[in-house]
């Protein structure tokens, strides 16, 4: 049998995220809605009453906090599969390209599902969620090389 490089675990892991990410979007506007109340009731069990806290707006918060992540996410695991293909001069600036036109398709496929709808604020979240991973990254990376051997 075959050992899987780090470079093929790499690449199906960014695969593997963005099927998640589109099927997430995938999904008709009462039950990506009904996932955020269960994330609510999750915090609620852990003993964080986000009701209390936000009101009505617990659900939103929920929901884009959600797409922040979600993009977090991606552009970390963008720039380990980038990382083998372009140097490091223009690997953030790729990897954050790349982050960045995934959240404006998706948004667009969101157009066309059922009680969704694509928003540039969202873009912008999502945007952000990759730049804040883009600079931890940059902050991690040059602290490593910093360090002596």
């Amino acid at each position: 049998m075959k050992k899987v490089s780090k470079k093929q675990l790499n690449f199906a892991l960014l695969i593997g995220w963005m099927v998640l990410i589109f099927y997430f979007s995938s999904q008709i506007g009462e039950v990506s809605s009904e996932k955020s109340k269960i994330v609510i009731y999750i915090f609620n069990v852990l003993g964080l009453d986000l009701n209390t806290y936000f009101g009505e707006l617990s659900t939103l918060i929920v929901r884009k906090s959600a797409h922040f992540t979600e993009y977090f996410i991606l552009f970390i695991l963008t720039y380990n599969v980038m990382k083998y293909y372009f140097e490091k001069g223009r690997l953030f600036f790729i990897s954050y390209i790349i982050t960045v036109a995934y959240a404006m398709t998706d948004e667009f496929h969101q157009l066309f599902v059922p009680g969704r709808a694509g928003a540039l604020k969202d873009v912008l979240i999502d945007s952000t969620g990759g730049l804040f991973a883009l600079l931890i990254v940059f902050v991690f990376v040059k602290i490593k090389k910093d360090e002596p051997s």
